[in-house]
């Protein structure tokens, strides 16, 4: 997100109080069971994530996603004061089940820069992102990193720009990030893919606790609308990047405007100017190496500032359409990479958060129980106590939220449910199948 607009599966994560009447008591004890059982799986199943068709897959069990961004967490790692604020917050995720976490592995340049210039990194910063990996892992999290920014806040594109002109080129455009041989090789001497951990002694590229690298948070190049000039630039990172570290997935990091290869899709972007921003949802993800498909959903920032009736409706189309391409075209999973609401909207309130949080959930779940590309969702950001100082409008408190905790805490428990449907070690057999499937889609 443009910082201007805007687990484990323990049965703590599994809500049975709504099941436990009579007629459902079997469903609750099914929850609590599975949720134990899966506690023992974990302990010895912490494999990387693959893809399978349209599935990502662990140990070739279906992996649904529900996760949550929080970006700043190498950041508060490398200060004692605020450390302790990265374990609360995986706690916090912990406790409603998410899996996934998606944060910033750069700062580039900045205040306390991982990257204070070109292949010149401050130990004490990476030392904080080996803290993030390790706490992740305590928890059962997975990390999706982002390995630079479009946008300038800590450092992004430009300031790959700016060490350009300081070592003389003479740059004119931000966008010369993406087509200068220079800046390329600065993109690629980032070394993050070969840090080894300082607490867990396991090289980056060796580690499940990491779910995906991201080239990049939102890339646009608005000077090319073609889009040949980004496409070019996915090519040799998505590349680049898979000849380093063969086992782990990767992922662009668009927010999944139709380009010009589809014409046809246009009606679909939620303004005029989306198809001229430089990306092209289907063509950048033709890619060789790119292994699942990323979107982001804001449409109170492209559709208009003010919560609107059209909200909604446009989430589930815009959703909808990314599944169903990413089943005709690509082939691959589909993660909505963030999406969320500001409560600086004009006309915000907490329930249409909720309402928009369960919009998405249950269009994942409309994907899910079809065996579809909808592979999961990450929220647009999930802050513990005390940091409010840091939010964009975006910020949801868990402990200060119980609706909205509810609702993320019962899609962790379908999603988890129906990851143990297909799976060829499920130890309940068929009979337990109907049950399971009233606690999926019941509400829905």
């Amino acid at each position: 997100m443009d910082s201007t607009h805007r687990n484990s599966l323990s049965s703590t994560a599994f809500d049975v109080s709504e099941y436990e009447d009579g007629e459902n008591l079997d469903i609750a004890e099914s929850i609590s069971s599975y949720g134990n059982e899966m506690e023992d799986m974990e302990e010895n199943e912490w494999q990387m994530v693959q893809t399978k068709g349209n599935q990502f897959v662990v140990n070739d069990q279906p992996f649904y996603v529900n996760g949550f961004n929080t970006y700043w967490l190498m950041v508060f790692a490398a200060d004692e004061s605020t450390r302790g604020k990265v374990t609360e917050v995986f706690k916090h995720a912990s406790s409603v089940g998410m899996t996934v976490c998606r944060t910033w592995a750069f700062n580039d340049g900045q205040w306390r820069a991982l990257q204070e210039s070109p292949s010149v990194y401050n130990e004490d910063v990476f030392k904080a992102l080996d803290f993030v990996v390790s706490e992740a892992k305590k928890y059962k999290i997975r990390l999706i990193l982002s390995l630079v920014n479009n946008w300038e806040a800590y450092g992004g594109k430009a300031q790959y720009v700016k060490w350009g002109n300081a070592a003389g080129l003479n740059l004119t455009s931000d966008d010369a990030f993406f087509s200068h041989p220079t800046l390329r090789s600065y993109y690629k001497a980032h070394t993050v893919l070969n840090r080894v951990n300082i607490f867990t002694n396991i090289t980056y590229k060796e580690d499940p606790t990491i779910f995906a690298w991201e080239l990049m948070n939102e890339p646009r190049c608005n000077s090319d609308s073609s889009g040949d000039v980004l496409q070019d630039w996915i090519k040799e990172m998505s590349f680049y990047v898979k000849s380093i570290d063969t086992k782990h997935l990767v992922e662009i990091g668009l927010e999944g405007f139709y380009g010009p290869s589809t014409p046809q899709r246009y009606q679909l972007n939620p303004n005029a100017y989306a198809h001229q921003v430089g990306t092209d949802f289907i063509r950048n993800h033709q890619v060789l190496g790119v292994d699942f498909a990323s979107v982001h959903i804001y449409p109170d920032s492209w559709i208009s500032q003010s919560i609107a009736d059209s909200h909604l409706p446009f989430i589930k189309s815009w959703m909808e359409a990314h599944i169903e391409d990413a089943e005709k075209y690509l082939g691959m999973p589909v993660v909505f990479g963030e999406f969320g609401v500001s409560a600086k909207a004009p006309g915000f309130n907490s329930s249409y958060r909720d309402n928009l949080i369960n919009t998405v959930y249950k269009t994942i779940l409309n994907s899910t129980k079809k065996g579809g590309s909808g592979a999961g969702s990450l929220v647009w950001q999930l802050f513990p106590d005390g940091t409010d100082y840091m939010d964009d409008g975006y910020a949801i408190v868990l402990s200060k939220s119980p609706s909205t905790s509810s609702i993320v805490s019962l899609q962790s428990t379908r999603l988890a449910l129906f990851n143990s449907l297909c799976s060829t070690k499920c130890r309940w057999g068929c009979r337990k199948r109907n049950v399971l499937e009233t606690v999926l889609y019941h509400d829905l």
